[in-house]
């Protein structure tokens, strides 16, 4: 559905150190970066990429109220690892990873920000292994 994705960043070397721990938990892994930009993309595939750039505009980033991406976990107990890598690596939590049943039955997320503050949700849809 999507090309690509884009978030705002001040700070670069503290999104690579998270973004690098999270994602490669979820399969996605560093396709380049320079010294303005780095992106990510799954491990089969050129696309989506997920990217974290600094405003073009010069401007400060800023995270917006009500906007978040929400990145997709096979299993809940990635969901809990890449909590814990966000935790670590400089992002702070916004609800611990969960049952959310009021989303649907088997929803399991938990909510982080980004070392920039921007939100992210990372969720399993399937119900609990056996």
């Amino acid at each position: 559905m999507f090309s690509h994705t884009t978030l705002g960043t001040d700070d670069l070397p503290a999104s690579l150190a998270f973004y690098d721990a999270v994602l490669s938990l979820l399969g996605h892994h560093r396709k380049f970066a320079d010294q303005h930009w780095a992106g990510w993309k799954p491990a089969t595939a050129d696309r989506p990429l997920f990217i974290v750039t600094a405003p073009f505009d010069g401007q400060p980033a800023a995270p917006g109220n009500g906007q978040m991406l929400a990145f997709a976990a096979p299993t809940r107990a990635l969901v809990d690892q890449a909590y814990t890598a966000a935790l670590a690596t400089g992002g702070t939590d916004e609800g611990a990873p969960a049952l959310r049943p009021h989303y649907h039955p088997a929803y399991y997320g938990a909510y982080v920000r980004d070392p920039s503050g921007n939100k992210l949700c990372i969720c399993c849809h399937a119900p609990e292994a056996d």
